[in-house]
């Protein structure tokens, strides 16, 4: 079927809105009309080739939208159902088994290779040439996408479905490394550095934990107001304080939990100080493959650690209706995060997010 998509064909390269064929879905494959998606960081890391993923490449990895057909393997959805699409996992690892399916041992290639689970190309060109799909096994910067039962997560419809897409990663990854991977005690203290999109969803996450000490360091002081409106009960500009002595003023000694979204290998180092002995520090922003960081070993022999987060250690099925509901309730606004643009205007959105004027922006594809 024809659809429009937002193809990247070179390193740094725009994205470009062209006509283009998208396969029949194959039997366990499911068709969505895309209403939005989310543009998330890892889009950017891939178009840039700090990932080096092949192009040319539809990306777009936080799909939301309506089911229009399905392949006769699929049980889980049917036309009609409103869903949130998310990254793919293999279900037969052992990871996949134990309930982990972030560690999945099998995930790399069907993610970032530009291809179907079963190796085939699913969009083309008019003149037959190959263009990479599947990323994140969706490929969402697009009219129509095809996804799988594994990284389509049905939802409620009577919350707007064009707000949802983000949580598919970029919400899903900062509330849950909170509430799943650190799962700090009510009553402790968290430091957050990096108040994105990521960093922003960690603090609603950390509110919803019962942290009562909840510090967000960052270098804008717009993104540092919003931390406090949505529940930062410290916030520390970089700019002009240390934040890693200012952690330890705050929490007499360092934070028992840290987490890391920069991306910034200087960041990661400050955020590995500020933690207490017995801490524990999470990492899930993502810099240019290579990037190293300093680690006094004997610092983190003080029962110290260092681990890193993917997809907020998320069951997506069980996770992503979570926080609609959470946000139905008003107890996770991750809407105040998010601002629109339409599909002709994915550069701008992209332009956007890498200054930080957007934390979230999110592509209306659709308006049916």
């Amino acid at each position: 079927m024809e659809i429009k998509a937002a193809v990247v064909r070179q390193k740094k390269g725009p994205f470009i809105l062209e006509d283009v064929i998208l396969n029949e879905p194959a039997e366990d494959q499911i068709l969505v009309r895309l209403v939005a998606t989310g543009l998330c960081h890892t889009d950017l890391v891939c178009r840039d080739q700090y990932y080096p993923v092949p192009l040319p490449m539809v990306f777009g990895h936080e799909g939301a939208g309506v089911v229009e057909k399905v392949g006769p393997a699929v049980k889980k959805v049917q036309p009609g159902d409103h869903v949130v699409l998310t990254f793919y996992t293999c279900g037969r690892c052992e990871a996949c088994f134990s309930g982990d399916p972030t560690s999945c041992a099998n995930s790399f290639v069907p993610n970032f290779m530009g291809r179907s689970v079963s190796g085939e190309c699913t969009i083309h060109g008019h003149d037959g040439s190959e263009v990479g799909a599947s990323f994140f096994g969706q490929s969402s910067f697009a009219t129509y996408a095809l996804a799988y039962e594994r990284n389509t997560v049905r939802v409620t419809k009577d919350v707007p479905l064009e707000l949802l897409g983000p949580l598919g990663c970029g919400i899903q990854t900062g509330a849950g490394s909170v509430l799943n991977a650190l799962n700090p005690s009510a009553g402790s203290s968290i430091a957050i550095f990096g108040a994105g999109a990521v960093g922003l969803s960690a603090v609603m996450g950390a509110v919803l934990a019962g942290c009562t000490t909840i510090i967000v360091v960052d270098v804008k002081e717009n993104r540092l107001k919003l931390a406090s409106e949505l529940g930062a009960t410290h916030v520390i500009n970089a700019t002009n304080s240390d934040p890693v002595e200012r952690i330890k003023e705050i929490c007499a000694g360092g934070a028992p939990y840290v987490l890391e979204t920069s991306g910034l290998p200087s960041v990661l180092e400050q955020a590995i100080l500020s933690s207490a002995i017995g801490g524990e520090i999470g990492i899930v922003g993502a810099p240019p493959m290579g990037a190293t960081v300093p680690v006094d070993i004997n610092f983190l022999l003080f029962n110290r650690k260092l681990r890193g987060i993917v997809e907020g250690q998320s069951v997506s099925d069980i996770f992503i209706p979570r926080l609609v509901e959470l946000y139905r309730q008003g107890k996770f606004p991750f809407d105040k995060l998010i601002k629109f643009y339409s599909f002709d205007q994915i550069n701008q959105a992209a332009e956007d997010s890498e200054k930080g004027v957007t934390l979230k922006p999110v592509i209306r594809i659709s308006s049916k």
